[in-house]
């Protein structure tokens, strides 16, 4: 067993199911105090009864976040501590700020947002979920300035073979961080906006569905209410139709952001990491077209049968250099470049275990970052799609009487959560054979290949049995929060507020009180 390809599995398993929570929070805590700030300002009790309610979905993913979170943070010394030495210089800062300002002050104003309600002044309490969710913001910035230093280092300089920082200014406004942090930001906010439009969407339909809301004559909607239905009434009505509106609005201008920063980062890549993008456009061939399709053999990683079946000319010339007729270096240019600046093969190193010696591949894998760079695309396409049409159904008030809508709407929540676990994974695989990549434009000998990352006392069984374990609880996890989200989604507003349901038609979840209810 090879136990650098395991370390990369564990690594990769948990950093992505992670990364699932982390755009929900990001996205919904902003759309949360959004929807709170609106309730200040108007005093309608629409707004509150939406912040209550997407407030208790964010409580139950921002908890889920943190727990999974904490064990990335223990994979650095246990599975990766010859990265640790290499990197922890430059990733000090960083990660103490975040930890210590960031992290500190999102976990503590959102203590007070939680059990602020009814306790602390209005204008005190909205301000706590504020700065919980800059908090969250400002973490996820300095994450991104330490994974941004890895794909483009500067600010360091080597001192007995560690790069050790002489800039912390260059390394937090690496030009590379401020385009990744961007383009995630706007990620996150399609998957709030898209999470909004998905759950509204399922409660106006299921209003149609009990007889509730009808339409009239003019093909607009007519508004009921059920009396023995908790919390279904005609305001209940105006909290979906907005949220849901709100949520189209902010897909689609959330996509737009993601087009504008992910072209800025894609002509960053074409700088600093050419191998990647060369390898994400199948392009074996220096060229100026852009592949929509490109077959090969899945189980070859080489330029040997790959054929373009349809390309756009030009367009990958705009994509990398800003016109459509300079061409790009594909893989077979690249490849030699890449021997004579880095070498041919692994150093003759005891930290390189069975790899030491061993030929380099400069090649990622192709058919993962071909495919990871068009689904990232792609399912980017199909959230504001969804959020287009949305926008456009529910015109006349409402949404149709369809089921098949109702579940393609809750199923296309799940398109921007695959498009940012799409882009990531493209992100973090192009980088290889490096886990810190080198800065083509200076810091020579700035790099670590991945193979004398791993931590060299862990044997694979160790490995092994850790990757089994975290992806067993990980998954346990995964099923506990899905379960929350489900029981609480369907229970509508009453669900986070009681007060509106009688007393025998509370939701439960184990039989009992609603395990939340002290958020509110």
């Amino acid at each position: 067993m090879d136990p650098v390809l395991i370390g990369r599995w564990q690594f990769g398993i948990t950093t992505v199911y992670h990364f699932w929570m982390v755009p929900l929070t990001l996205g919904l805590g902003m759309l949360v105090a959004i929807l709170q700030t609106m309730y200040h300002r108007t005093g309608n009790e629409v707004y509150l009864r939406s912040t209550k309610f997407f407030g208790k979905l964010f409580l139950i993913n921002f908890i889920m976040g943190v727990a999974t979170g904490l064990v990335q943070e223990f994979q650095f010394g246990m599975a990766w501590s010859e990265y640790s030495r290499f990197v922890g210089d430059v990733f000090g800062a960083p990660l103490a700020l975040e930890a210590l300002l960031a992290f500190f002050l999102e976990s503590t104003f959102l203590g007070l947002w939680i059990f602020g309600w009814g306790r602390l002044p209005r204008g005190v309490h909205l301000a706590s979920l504020w700065c919980a969710v800059i908090g969250s913001w400002i973490s996820a910035y300095f994450i991104i300035v330490a994974n941004s230093w890895m794909q483009h280092p500067v600010g360091v300089e080597m001192v007995e073979g560690r790069p050790v920082m002489t800039d912390v200014w260059a390394v937090l406004t690496n030009n590379t961080a401020i385009a990744a942090y961007t383009h995630t930001l706007f990620g996150a906010l399609a998957v709030g906006g898209s999470f909004l439009l998905g759950v509204s969407w399922y409660h106006l339909y299921h209003r149609r569905k009990d007889g509730i809301d009808t339409i009239g004559p003019d093909g607009k909607v007519v508004v009921g209410s059920a009396a023995d239905l908790p919390g279904r009434d005609e305001i209940d009505h105006r909290v979906w139709i907005r949220s849901l509106r709100i949520g189209g609005l902010v897909g689609i201008l959330a996509f737009a952001g993601v087009a504008i920063t992910g072209d800025v980062q894609a002509k960053l890549m074409f700088e600093q990491q050419p191998m990647k993008m060369a390898s994400a456009e199948g392009a074996c061939h220096d060229g100026t077209g852009f592949s929509v399709l490109t077959i090969g053999d899945p189980s070859s990683n080489d330029c040997e049968g790959v054929e373009n079946v349809f390309e756009i000319p030009g367009l990958l010339s705009f994509l990398a250099k800003g016109d459509f007729t300079t061409p790009v270096d594909g893989v077979n240019t690249l490849l030699p470049e890449y021997q004579e600046r880095y070498g041919t093969h692994l150093p003759e190193d005891p930290r390189y275990g069975e790899h030491s010696g061993a030929e380099i591949d400069y090649q990622p894998i192709m058919i993962v970052t071909y495919w990871g760079f068009r689904f990232m695309i792609g399912f980017g396409v199909v959230a504001a799609g969804v959020c287009a049409l949305g926008l456009w159904l529910t015109r006349r008030g409402t949404v149709p009487d369809s089921t098949w809508l109702m579940r393609g709407a809750l199923l296309s929540i799940t398109a921007p959560f695959i498009a940012n676990s799409a882009g990531w994974v493209f992100t973090e695989m192009g980088r290889q054979p490096f886990v810190v990549a080198p800065n083509p434009a200076q810091l020579d000998g700035v790099y670590m290949f991945t193979q004398a990352a791993l931590s060299p006392e862990v044997s694979p069984a160790m490995l092994l049995f850790s990757l089994i374990s975290l992806t067993t609880v990980y998954g346990v996890l995964m099923l506990v929060e899905l379960r929350l989200l489900a029981v609480y989604i369907r229970g509508g507003v009453a669900s986070a507020m009681p007060e509106l349901a009688q007393v025998n038609r509370r939701p439960t979840i184990t039989g009992g009180d609603d395990v939340l209810s002290f958020a509110y």
